[in-house]
């Protein structure tokens, strides 16, 4: 029988002993835990990095960027008849397109279109480039995701920018314009240019064949484009085999922005014989061309150019520099950069207004004297009737806006009595020398050269009109107004026969040069009206730095009524949000109308003006009714007129001018010998 043990009791230990040591080793345990933790806390503190300014802004760069990824990838996704099914569900109907309305009617291709671009608005791609540039052999730099900017910003503006000295490539640099009607049919994913024309033509029949997009590099002088690439002798071979393949249908030329002074230029070009010019005679343009349809044309300039080159701003940039000077002054220098390359692009001269005092007035008056923004816009399209007895402004008793002061050194200087303004004459100011002159040549401006006394000697002549303002280009930045000089000019002839105008530099100033002898040709000037555009500045010396640009726009100037033009710094008139009306519709309402020594041989020239209408919702995108600079390459009603030209109709039978604002009014306050 097995046998059972009985396991041996242990004995009880004294419990309130072990109690004492239980205790004893956990409050060793707590403390010990205490200081470990407390070492990996200064630890960790001393390890993390600081968050710096750096840090916030690539935080805030890639938040938008990964946004407008993900609405862009959301809008490729979803079906594409759900924004117009929403849009008519609140909206109703949408109207045809204008492909669509007018195939209905009948129309078809007939004559052959050529598009040419604007400034920035077509694409460039490296064909050369630095070490830095590895990889990116025939990718876009500018155009497209503009990806480079954000992975290399300093290779990227270095590659952007052409020499000082010459005004063309940097030595192992070779940037081109893109081909094609990609070059510009998109700025950038989803922000199109001249995509929804394009493809509104097609529905009527136009193709690759009877459509040619005259892309060049925008950042050269006009007469260069031909220098270096040959884009202006490929341009009229282009446009002389479509004429010729399309049965001898002269070409309908469509030029939209800083495209309206390149195509006067060429016109000037084409004719003139070589080798300055391309040899084609004097009747060249009557037998190759129907029609200019030019598209919110600078054909006078843009006070927007001058702030641009003066201090690398705009209304938008003033507010943002207002807000984070740091940022755009001192913490990346980004204002420098933006100015160094962009006082190399010499195109950039071909906007500084022209025409001095006589155009955009003195310090005492402006053609555009008594406008106010709140005006409503009625259609009129009598001439005469807009030119005489057209509506009234309704002048607000708001403070009389000087725009013939295109920039003034304080709000007060701006609003003064002409006689009350003591000036000092700066151009024979000594400029001297500032410690800038060693510490900044990282990123090297001119204004580095002109010292504390030539900065001070701009800030006291305190007000600048169109004729004083190419003066202070002189004067702040010679280099680059050396290269525009020897380029473009900004007078008014006295006599177009003299035998100097025969040179290039005159070409792209329609007050300096004739339209060509076609009388059969006509001049359109399509352009959008009712936004706030751009026509005088309000300045201040920035804040003291040796590195930063030392003007800027004083976005503190603002007048509280709402029906005032003065806001952030800005005095606003009629436009298109970039080109002020007068600049847009001078030409056609007064200066080429009829038979006058700029327009001999008696073109007829139309006004086709667009009220702007901002979308309903954001649904619609940029909106079909748009009269902005951009926009309205999508505006309806302008692409409808469009096409019908092209398909032959005349400007008489568009309905002759279409005007809402005041330019035949202003035009008559404009004393210019015809």
């Amino acid at each position: 029988m097995a046998s059972i043990r009985r396991r041996k009791p242990v004995e009880p230990r004294n419990t309130s002993v072990q109690k004492e040591d239980e205790d004893e080793d956990e409050e060793e345990e707590v403390e010990e835990d205490y200081s470990k933790n407390k070492r990996r806390r200064k630890s960790d503190k001393k390890s993390k990095p600081k968050w710096s300014c750096v840090d916030n802004c690539c935080w805030i760069v890639g938040c938008i960027c990964v946004t407008w990824w993900t609405l862009l990838f959301l809008y490729n996704v979803m079906p594409a008849s759900l924004p117009q099914y929403v849009t008519e569900a609140i909206t109703g109907p949408l109207p045809d397109p204008p492909g669509v309305k007018l195939r209905k009617e009948g129309l078809k291709a007939k004559h052959p279109v050529v598009f040419v671009p604007g400034i920035v608005t077509a694409g460039l791609e490296l064909w050369e480039g630095h070490q830095c540039a590895d990889g990116l052999f025939r990718k876009r730099l500018w155009g497209g995701t503009f990806g480079e900017v954000y992975k290399r910003p300093l290779c990227w503006v270095e590659h952007m920018s052409l020499d000082n000295e010459t005004g063309l490539d940097p030595p192992g640099i070779r940037v081109r314009p893109v081909c094609g009607l990609v070059a510009a049919d998109y700025f950038a994913p989803g922000y199109f240019v001249w995509a929804v024309l394009i493809a509104n033509l097609a529905r009527i029949g136009y193709e690759e064949k009877t459509m040619y997009m005259a892309s060049y590099d925008w950042r050269l002088s006009f007469q260069n484009t031909e220098v270096r690439d040959q884009t202006l002798s490929r341009i009229k071979s282009s446009i002389e085999l479509m004429v010729e393949a399309n049965g001898g249908n002269k070409a309908v030329i469509i030029p939209h922005s800083m495209g309206v002074l390149y195509f006067l230029h060429f016109m000037k070009w084409v004719e003139a014989p070589a080798p300055m010019g391309g040899g084609g005679g004097p009747d060249w343009c009557a037998k190759h061309i129907k029609a200019v349809i030019n598209i919110g044309g600078p054909f006078l300039g843009v006070p927007k150019a001058v702030a641009g080159l003066f201090s690398a701003e705009a209304r938008d940039i003033a507010v943002a520099r207002a807000i984070a000077p740091g940022v755009l002054n001192n913490g990346f220098q980004t204002m420098q950069h933006i100015m160094r390359m962009s006082r190399t692009w010499d195109s950039t001269m071909s906007m500084i207004p022209k025409g001095g005092d006589t155009i955009w007035g003195g310090l005492d008056w402006s053609p555009e004297e008594g406008y106010t923004p709140m005006k409503s816009k009625q259609r009129n399209t009598d001439t005469q009737k807009a030119s005489q007895d057209g509506p009234e402004s309704e002048i607000s008793q708001t403070k009389r806006a000087n725009y013939g002061r295109i920039i003034s050194f304080g709000k007060d200087v701006a609003e003064a009595l002409s006689s009350d303004i003591e000036r000092i004459d700066f151009r024979d100011a000594v400029k001297g020398q500032s410690v800038a002159n060693t510490s900044c040549r990282d990123v090297w401006t001119e204004y580095h050269d002109m010292g504390f006394g030539g900065i001070k000697a701009v800030a006291e002549y305190k007000v600048y009109t169109a004729e004083s303002m190419i003066d202070l280009l002189r004067f702040v930045a010679p280099k680059m107004m050396e290269r525009g000089s020897a380029h473009f000019s900004y007078g008014i002839a006295d006599n177009l026969d003299d035998p100097k105008y025969q040179h290039y530099k005159y070409w792209s100033n329609p007050l300096e040069t004739k339209l060509p002898n076609a009388p059969e040709m006509e001049i359109f000037s399509l352009y959008g009206v009712g936004v706030p555009t751009e026509r005088a500045y309000v300045y201040k010396l920035s804040p003291s730095a040796e590195c930063a640009i030392p003007f800027q726009i004083d976005a503190s100037a603002d007048e509280q009524d709402e029906d005032s033009c003065l806001k952030g710094g800005v005095y606003s008139v009629d436009g298109d949000e970039t080109v002020p009306v007068l600049s847009s519709g001078l030409m056609c309402a007064k200066v080429w109308r009829g038979k006058t020594r700029f327009n001999p041989s008696g073109s007829r020239t139309y006004i086709r003006e667009y009220a702007h209408s901002p979308p309903a919702n954001f649904l619609e995108g940029r909106g079909t009714q748009s009269g902005a600079h951009v926009d309205i390459m999508g505006n309806f009603a302008l692409i409808e007129d469009v096409m019908r030209v092209a398909a032959g109709a005349t400007g008489k039978e568009l309905g002759g001018d279409q005007v809402y604002s005041d330019i035949f009014k202003w035009s008559e306050k404009v004393n210019l010998q015809l």
